[in-house]
């Protein structure tokens, strides 16, 4: 098992960057795949970025170039860069990781990009 917790969003205009953070409760040098995703308000939750050991780096075509996932072994931590923020990445971005069969999710923290 592992508890994940999201942080660093906020309200940012157009055009500005967000750094989050999902901080897990052990260890996550051997969690497979840990990843990001989000969930706009009507929409359904969609994968921003997933990284898994030893394989690529996925992004939805819509961050591309723009936004990065990585982690810290040391701090037990993911992160997700985001620049050059639009208006449609406004949700609730929510932190995974994939332990076996089983899906653990942090509690989400909200993005506004707005003006």
């Amino acid at each position: 098992q592992v508890q994940l917790v999201e942080s660093g969003g906020g309200l940012v205009q157009p055009g500005g960057s967000l750094k989050l953070s999902c901080a897990a409760s052990r260890s996550i040098i051997n969690i497979y795949t840990m990843g990001w995703y989000r969930q706009a308000p009507g929409k359904q939750r969609e994968l921003v970025a997933v990284d898994t050991i030893g394989g690529p780096i996925n992004y939805a075509d819509s961050v591309k170039g723009r936004f990065t996932i990585s982690r810290d072994n040391a701090k037990n931590t993911m992160y997700l860069q985001m620049n050059n923020l639009k208006a449609e990445d406004t949700a609730v971005y929510y932190c995974n990781g994939r332990i076996g069969v089983f899906d653990y999710w942090g509690q989400g923290t909200q993005v506004t990009v707005s003006s």
